[in-house]
């Protein structure tokens, strides 16, 4: 079905057949209800430390209390990125957005600070999350709101010698820090 086609089929309906079947829709589909409740009620503060928790778990996980071992630093860039995802579907503020977006480097900055990674893929990975997340502040025009943790962030692969900090080097000399 068309767009042309549900807005001639939803014109034919009247207000109670429209309101029902947008609560079938609500009842049936999660991520309708999730698009509906997050459009009610905007608690974009809890969304965005939730989502933070979970991803500071991917690289300092929290050990249970009746675990013997300690678990170990997954490093999926994957849990970021499907907030990342889930945020922009939702509409969720570009500053919320750019801020998780940033956050996912600087978090796995942190945890390679006292941890050697020898995956490629790691850096490979932090560097397309950068290049993502510096296009992303650039094209909602609100770079002046994150110049400065964009540099730190590229600063810090200089200072940490990651093998790709050139790379990062050239992405911030595209927006002249």
């Amino acid at each position: 079905m068309s767009k042309r086609d549900l807005k001639k089929y939803l014109a034919e309906l009247n207000k109670e057949q429209l309101e029902e079947q947008i609560i079938e829709l609500y009842e049936k589909f999660a991520p309708v209800k999730v698009y509906y409740d997050f459009v009610f009620s905007p608690k974009e503060d809890k969304l965005l430390q939730e989502s933070k928790i979970k991803i500071s778990h991917e690289y300092f996980p929290i050990k249970k209390p009746s675990s013997r071992w300690k678990p170990k630093a997954k490093l999926r860039r994957s849990v970021a990125q499907k907030y990342i995802k889930h945020f922009i579907l939702l509409g969720v503020d570009p500053f919320v957005i750019a801020d998780i977006m940033l956050y996912n480097i600087e978090i796995a900055q942190t945890y390679s600070l006292n941890n050697f990674i020898k995956q490629e893929l790691f850096y490979k990975s932090m560097l397309n999350s950068f290049e993502q997340a510096v296009n992303f502040i650039i094209s909602n025009g609100i770079l002046s709101e994150f110049k400065e943790r964009i540099f730190a962030v590229q600063q810090e692969t200089i200072r940490q010698k990651w093998k790709n900090k050139y790379e990062f080097e050239a992405i911030s000399d595209k927006i002249d820090l």
